[in-house]
């Protein structure tokens, strides 16, 4: 063995070592040591002011090699039941008291303390977004805890650098003075101690850049050369551009200004001045100048010569020994006839050219009934196309090497009635095709006196036309009217004024006498009820209604202000009724919140749209009822109509109704075309679609769905989904496509459409399934499932209606009327009077929810009748008599308990008097 000696050397003046006890932690159960050394004799513990058993005491002694003395070592062991049994006024202690030939000594109290550190953090750090520089302060108040907790921080799951981030008065909270993008993250508290580790729930911090706009580009040229205009300027969100949802620019993107650009004036010459005296050489000259105007602001200069010369001798002056009129050389007037000739010749051979292209222009184009012509208006990198089908079963002929345009607009020049088979199919749709029980109707190519029509009172054709109209028998050249309309005769009445339209035109046409009646216009939420009695007697009027297809040139002066129904004209101009007419028109708005300003307005003489009422204004000039889908009128002028709307902030939001429709692609055998159309949730607007597709043999391929698109300024995003990638492919670059904010905002003006080309690997592949999504940025979304069979014979077709514009629906007389005509007397000679019962028209308003605007009604000559006539144009589709039913025997009701009660009130007197008798 190896003996390793140490030699110590003790150091001059150097004391006895000596050791005092500590504080110290029990961590969970394990008890811990208290140790005290000293050169003594004896050493004893006192713990909380008692001594310890000797025996609790582990002692050795040892020599110190310094001084030669004796030093004791004493331990004692302390357990966690001990420490918890105590219940003094501070902490569990222990010294040790030393016996030595010196004397006594004490040592320093040691506290024993059970360590711990809760789970639960007082105060978890919250996550928070700010602005770029600004001040992130993330607090943390660790778990209370023996000893106490010491705090960090992590970023991303990794210790935070402590470089540029401040702890804030030592309470752990977690200071960035100056936030950076690379600020964001992931914020986590730990707290830890000898006992154990606490994490904090995690803090997301995002650092936001909100956007800032450019600077303003220069002033476009003005849009017109000549006179007033406009000219733009634009600025982007990109100075910054908003990150991390920050905040998009306030404010507008384009600035409009008005602009005067001075008009070109061509110059012309001025009078001719008189002529100069005869030169020596036999010639005189006259001058003019160009100031007759003189040509400004780029305008053309005067043609011609500003100085004349003429022979002032009638040529009979020498000049070098010849005569001048013998100078010319010979043969100029034989030319000069013969150009003459010619040149009359070939006028009159292009004018007889002319004249046969015209006429066989003419004789080609009678061949078709209809001349469709698409037109591209947007850049959506497809190219236009234009098709025209016969009057005849030909099918449509589509150019095959030409592709869909992302948007189209229709152009009919006639009318255009579906043939015999289509007719056939679509009245099996009876619901769809009769939108009021017991409406005849007739199309030109069927005869008038098919005996399915019957004989009671039937719906007469008009094409569409502006007829003029007059009451029977007040115009000699209408007594045709009398004899051959309406149950007496089976003649059509000869249209007056064609009417040309520049877009597919939906009217309706009829004859009202006295007893009223109502007229619709198919498939488009537009209808048109005339009171009984609203014609004099032995009068008639022809009316007709009229939805007109609005350009960007007739839309409000206010640039705010958007179509939220279609332009309807009722007439004639001189319709004379002596009560007001109730025309209900189909709208898009989203009315549940009160987003929109209202207002309707009528299309003077000069085309400028004026403001007849706001929907939420008192008005005696009109009443407007406005539901979800539709607005009830009561209008005593004709006139052309639409419904505007003001968005009063980003929140208003207009209906959209989506469809998806599908056929296989001409131009190629493998092809399968999908066209998508967003369009105002109206009838007329999707009518229009459902007839164009028609006419292209086009699927609807899923029920149409409705979305809000809301006026935040975002654009519409189409996109197609799950297009199965080993059968099928599609046309590159066209997966997503986007319609501007304004184009859909705007889109009363004509139908959005996109398409998707899709073309399939091999023939066997027949089945095509995919998802068309159709979002607003920062909006809505809805999901159009498309499931189908690409094969002739394997359509499987979604229903939808389709009528042609020759469709024309009216009734007359009692049965266009819910409330029998008896009944209707009886309730309006009822309430029209105010009586003791307290029965009277505006209590019949208030029991049918009509009760706004009574103003309008008090002007009336016969105010209950009225309010039935509002009251019929809101019940049309389900003729529900119980409402009305119920509202009278609610009045009825409160009349028996108003009888009662003044009953009760003469019975009392009359006992009163009979006790003072």
């Amino acid at each position: 063995s190896l003996t390793l000696n140490v030699s110590i050397v003790q150091v001059p003046g150097a004391k006895p070592s000596s050791t005092e006890p500590v504080d110290a932690y029990i961590i969970k159960s394990n008890p811990i040591k208290l140790r005290c050394q000293a050169p003594a004799l004896q050493i004893f513990f006192k713990c909380n002011g008692e001594w310890v058993h000797q025996s609790q005491h582990m002692s050795q002694e040892h020599t110190d090699l310094q001084t030669g003395l004796k030093i004791r070592e004493v331990m004692i062991n302390v357990s966690r039941q001990q420490v918890e049994d105590f219940h003094g006024p501070e902490d569990y202690w222990c010294l040790c008291v030393a016996w030595s030939h010196l004397g006594t000594s004490k040592s320093r109290k040691a506290s024993v303390r059970i360590a711990y550190l809760r789970k639960n953090f007082e105060q978890d750090p919250q996550g928070t977004e700010v602005p770029l520089s600004g001040m992130i302060v993330l607090h943390c108040r660790p778990p209370e805890g023996v000893p106490v907790a010491e705090v960090e921080w992590l970023k991303n799951e990794e210790a935070l650098v402590s470089e540029g981030v401040a702890d804030r008065t030592g309470d752990h909270s977690l200071v960035v003075s100056e936030a950076q993008l690379s600020d964001s993250g992931n914020y986590t508290c730990v707290a830890s101690n000898i006992v154990a580790k606490r994490r904090s729930a995690t803090a997301t911090v995002v650092v936001y850049v909100n956007g800032g706009w450019s600077s303003w580009t220069d002033w476009s040229p003005c849009n017109v050369r000549c006179g007033r205009g406009v000219q733009k300027r634009s600025r982007t969100c990109t100075n910054p551009t908003p990150l991390n949802g920050g905040a998009f620019c306030e404010g507008m993107s384009v600035q409009k200004s008005t602009c005067s650009t001075l008009c070109p004036v061509d110059g012309s010459w001025s009078e001719w001045g008189e002529w100069s005296a005869c030169t020596p050489e036999c010639e005189r000259q006259r001058g003019r100048e160009c100031t007759a105007p003189e040509p400004k602001h780029g305008g053309r200069l005067c043609d011609g010569v500003a100085l004349a010369t003429d022979n002032c001798t009638g040529g009979l002056c020498t000049q070098n020994k010849k005569l001048l009129h013998d100078a010319k050389p010979q043969g100029v007037e034989g030319s000069s006839d013969v150009a003459l000739y010619s040149g009359l010749a070939a006028g009159v051979v292009t004018v007889v050219l002319l004249i046969i292209a015209v006429t066989l222009y003419r004789r080609s184009q009678s061949e078709y009934g209809v001349d469709v012509i698409d037109s591209s208006a947007l850049t959506g990198g497809f190219q236009s196309f234009s098709f025209k089908t016969s009057r005849q079963a030909n099918p449509l002929l589509i150019n095959p090497s030409m592709q869909p345009d992302l948007t189209v607009s229709r152009t009919y020049t006639s009318p255009m009635c579906f043939q015999d088979s289509i007719d056939k199919e679509l009245m099996a749709e009876h619901s769809l095709l009769d939108p009021l029980p017991d409406l005849q109707v007739v199309c030109p190519h069927q005869s008038p006196s098919v005996d399915s029509l019957g004989t009671a009172e039937r719906a007469e054709y008009r094409v569409p036309s502006h007829p003029q109209t007059f009451p029977r028998g007040l115009a000699p050249d209408y007594r045709a009217v009398g004899a051959t309309l309406g149950r007496r005769g089976k003649t059509l009445f000869a249209p007056q004024a064609s009417f040309t339209p520049s877009r597919q035109v939906q009217n309706a046409t009829a004859v009202f006498g006295r007893a009223g009646g109502r007229l619709v216009v198919p498939n488009t939420g537009i209808s048109l009820l005339v009171p009984h009695g609203g014609i004099a007697e032995d009068t008639t009027w022809e009316m007709y209604m009229i939805i007109n297809q609005e350009d960007s040139s007739a839309v409000s002066d206010e640039e705010s202000e958007i179509f939220l129904s279609p332009a309807v004209t009722y007439g004639p101009p001189g319709l004379d009724l002596s009560c007001p007419i109730a025309m209900t028109v189909a709208h898009c708005a989203e009315v549940a919140a009160d987003n929109w300003t209202i207002r309707l307005k009528r299309q003077a003489q000069d085309n400028k749209w004026e403001e007849v009422m706001s929907v939420d204004e008192e008005s005696t000039s009109c009443y407007c009822l406005l539901e979800a889908n539709r607005c009830h009128l009561l209008l005593e002028h004709p006139g052309r109509y639409a419904l505007f709307g003001a968005p009063m902030n980003p929140d208003a939001a207009k209906r959209l109704r989506l469809a998806v429709f599908g056929c296989p692609d001409p131009s190629s055998p493998l092809g399968f075309s999908l066209r998508v159309y967003c369009v105002d949730d109206t009838p007329n607007a999707f009518q229009e679609v459902a007839v164009g597709e028609h006419s292209r043999n086009g699927r609807l391929l899923e029920e149409p769905k409705t979305m809000l698109f809301r006026g935040t300024a975002f654009s519409l995003q189409v996109s197609i989904q799950d297009v199965p990638q080993l059968l099928w492919s599609i046309k590159p670059f066209t997966t997503c496509q986007e319609f501007s904010f304004s184009q859909v905002w705007a889109s009363s003006r004509h139908p959005l459409q996109c398409a998707f080309l899709l073309e399939r690997y091999s023939h066997s592949s027949s089945q095509l399934s995919c998802k068309i999504s159709v979002r607003q940025v920062k909006g809505e979304e809805q999901i159009l499932q498309v499931y189908t069979s690409v094969l002739e014979n394997e359509k499987a077709v979604v229903p939808f209606f389709s009528q042609s514009d020759c469709t024309v629906t009216s009734q007359t007389g009692s049965r266009a009327f819910k409330i029998p005509l008896s009944i209707r007397q009886r309730i309006s000679a009822t309430f029209d009077t105010a009586n003791a019962k307290g029965k009277d028209w505006q209590l019949l308003a208030q029991k049918l929810h009509i009760d706004r605007n009574l103003s309008y009604f008090a002007c009336q000559e016969s105010p209950s009748s009225v309010i039935l006539s509002l009251w019929e144009a809101q019940h049309q589709d389900t003729g529900d008599l119980d409402s009305l039913a119920s509202a009278l025997e609610e009045i009825s009701k409160v009349q028996s308990s108003r009888t009662a009660a003044l009953s009760y009130s003469r019975d009392e007197q009359d006992s009163e008097f009979s006790d003072l008798g």
